[in-house]
């Protein structure tokens, strides 16, 4: 199992470093950063430095774990390669949850990016006051994506198109990670749904983390992502192993 996790983490290296498409959300959180920033910034409100920062690189996460988990269906499915996968003793889902895991490893460099680019275009030095809450927060938010991720693959193998599901599912995670703006201010009927999405949890603390500030109920938080973590990874594995059954008994490994 681990031989498989590691080919697939070495695979998608490879697939990275020859396909810089991939890394499309990496070139457009500068982007965002400028705009989160610059509206910060003349505002007046330097303490909001820190939404400007984690956004972008919330952003470009999710983004990149949704893209890569039904790319390997499509792509996998337009080379041929899709049912002799399914056909070797590796497991495909322990091949897919490396992939996904390379990525997300990937997209945390988005952090360093919006980092540097409020220090050169606003002059905004970034300190990270609690970093073991940082460094222990990324950890678990990149290993929930891993295993988030790996559950909407399944959904991407019953679609003739994965595509339509990544565009619909951008937006809405944006808005419910709280990304773009605070959960709490979000209408009072929507925010109960902020509560099941791992990465407004994940934001708050890393917002939190880089204020001098101590950050409050830091035990029980790290637990609610660690929890929604192993549920999506869970999730994950029983969904991707039921569709890849059905569709072998059904003959239908070749498409939706």
């Amino acid at each position: 199992m681990t031989g498989v996790f590691l080919a697939g983490l070495r695979f998608q290296a490879v697939i990275l470093r020859r396909s810089p498409a991939e890394l499309m959300a990496l070139l457009s959180t500068p982007l965002f950063t400028l705009a989160f920033a610059a509206i910060v910034v003349h505002a007046g409100a330097l303490d909001l430095t820190p939404y400007a920062i984690v956004g972008p690189t919330v952003i470009a996460v999710w983004t990149m774990a949704l893209n890569v988990s039904g790319d390997i269906v499509d792509s996998e499915r337009h080379n041929g390669t899709f049912e002799p996968s399914l056909a070797t003793p590796a497991s495909l889902i322990v091949l897919v949850l490396g992939r996904i895991t390379t990525v997300t490893l990937v997209s945390l460099l988005s952090l360093l990016e919006s980092a540097l680019i409020v220090r050169l275009a606003f002059g905004i030095a970034v300190h990270i006051a609690h970093p073991s809450l940082f460094a222990i927060t990324i950890f678990l938010t990149a290993a929930a994506m891993a295993g988030t991720a790996t559950a909407f693959s399944a959904i991407f193998v019953l679609a003739r198109s994965a595509r339509t599901f990544q565009n619909s599912l951008s937006y809405p995670i944006y808005l419910l990670s709280g990304a773009m703006i605070p959960p709490a201010l979000l209408p009072g009927w929507l925010r109960p749904a902020t509560r099941v999405v791992f990465l407004s949890w994940s934001t708050g603390l890393m917002r939190d983390a880089l204020r001098a500030a101590p950050a409050p109920d830091v035990p029980g938080r790290l637990a609610v992502i660690a929890v929604l973590g192993v549920l999506g990874y869970v999730a994950g594995l029983w969904l991707l192993s039921s569709v890849l059954r059905r569709m072998r008994a059904a003959g239908t490994v070749g498409y939706a």
